[in-house]
């Protein structure tokens, strides 16, 4: 196991899971599981038992990469500067995640926004001086997609979204998600964006929108980033939309706080008491945002926690491995990453160090993506291990039901 986690927290929290599903053993099965799948992974790569760390390492780069090779080749060859190209991974993801109706803000409410608090940035950048002739012009949703990467963070916070205070649930209705390559004129506005994030694609939750800027990184593994983060973003989209949905059956519940704090990917900021109740029944956190991201030792790792994101990431998985359904001629080599989100172990280096390597598809993804920055990728699988646990004793949906009562207060008790 990879857990980082005190000893002692691990045993409690275990200990109610099992006072609570009435299963015993469990992380002894997933042990077992972990080791099998990682046995047989190394069968399948041509590789012994006493095989190194970076032996390892370097043959899941090896097999992603070629994966990689065969979807690119499979989408014939796709320049992802040229619209018209770059949506065949777009679609290809359409067609493995399955596009769906979805709970958005109105889009007539989104342009009133706009009037209220005129995207200055945006405007200049496309040479407008007002709203009116920006709108009469100018794709909606495009506008919107272009304020993530054109406008300040600041702007976006204190002043436009300030407006999503008064949002109610006739704000919003039931369309389809709204899958999108931006023009080419965009290219050059987002230069800034693609750079800081390393990738060309992001979203737009509350109005249920998913963008690709055409332009190509030029990285091994471009192709299989791009399709990964195009699935996570269909379920997550998918995922805040229930949650949504949820909030305006109850307005009552404070739905425009609810609708921000999900935006914001609110998490708890509290340290609490291991036990919060006379019963001892120990307390979950949940954790909706990328924390490694910003701080790879964020005390709310290290603590009992579900992952939302996670489950995001184990479906955008699942996707990759139903892409042979719709392309046939990749036949099942994708095969190869079922069901490996939440599995890794620990491998000896050159002076006998043991060195824990993931076997999860996105972190070998992102290791490939940054190889030359010599950055390994854990995150996603300890994660997913997290949610191993949970959903082993109390089954995906009981647990995904708890996220969603819960994902407010940000931690629930078990």
């Amino acid at each position: 196991m990879t857990m980082r986690s005190d000893k002692h927290i691990l045993e409690a929290i275990c200990h109610n899971l099992e006072m609570a599903s009435g299963k015993v053993g469990v992380l002894e099965k997933i042990a077992e599981e972990n080791n099998a799948a990682v046995r047989n992974r190394l069968d399948f790569l041509g590789l012994g038992r006493n095989v190194g760390a970076y032996d390892v390492y370097d043959a899941l780069i090896s097999k992603v990469e070629a994966d990689d090779i065969k979807i690119y080749e499979g989408l014939r060859r796709p320049n992802l500067a040229v619209p018209e190209e770059a949506f065949r991974i777009l679609h290809l993801s359409e067609s493995v995640s399955g596009k769906k109706k979805g709970f958005f803000l109105k889009k007539e409410v989104a342009r009133k926004f706009l009037y209220n608090e005129p995207p200055r940035l945006v405007m200049a950048a496309l040479g407008y001086d007002t709203v009116d002739a920006m709108l009469a012009k100018e794709d909606l949703l495009e506008v919107y997609c272009s304020l993530r990467f054109l406008e300040s963070s600041n702007w976006l916070n204190e002043v436009f979204f300030k407006q999503y205070v008064g949002l109610t649930p006739d704000d919003f209705e039931e369309r389809d998600i709204t899958s999108k390559v931006l023009g080419k004129k965009w290219v050059q506005a987002a230069e800034k964006f693609t750079k800081k994030k390393y990738h060309n694609v992001s979203h737009l939750k509350e109005l249920g929108v998913i963008f690709v800027i055409p332009v190509s990184l030029g990285f091994a593994g471009e192709t299989l980033r791009l399709l990964s983060l195009l699935n996570h973003y269909f379920n997550e989209i998918y995922f805040y939309s229930d949650l949504f949905r949820m909030f305006a059956a109850a307005p009552e519940n404070n739905f425009s706080n609810n609708i921000i704090s999900l935006l914001r990917g609110d998490v708890i900021e509290r340290r609490l008491p291991q036990m919060l109740s006379e019963t001892k029944r120990s307390n979950v956190l949940i954790v909706q945002r990328y924390l490694a991201k910003d701080d790879e030792n964020d005390w709310r790792l290290f603590e009992p926690h579900v992952n939302p994101e996670a489950m995001h990431w184990q479906k955008a998985e699942d996707g990759i491995v139903r892409v042979p359904d719709v392309m046939p001629e990749l036949k099942d080599g994708l095969h190869f990453w079922k069901d490996l989100g939440w599995v890794g172990d620990y491998f000896k280096d050159e002076v006998g160090r043991d060195i824990l390597v993931s076997f999860n598809l996105v972190d070998t993804v992102m290791s490939l993506v940054m190889e030359k920055q010599m950055i390994k990728y854990l995150y996603h699988h300890q994660e997913a291990l997290w949610n191993k646990i949970f959903i082993s004793h109390l089954g995906e949906e009981k647990v995904l039901s708890l996220i969603k009562k819960n994902i407010i207060r940000g931690w629930f008790e078990i």
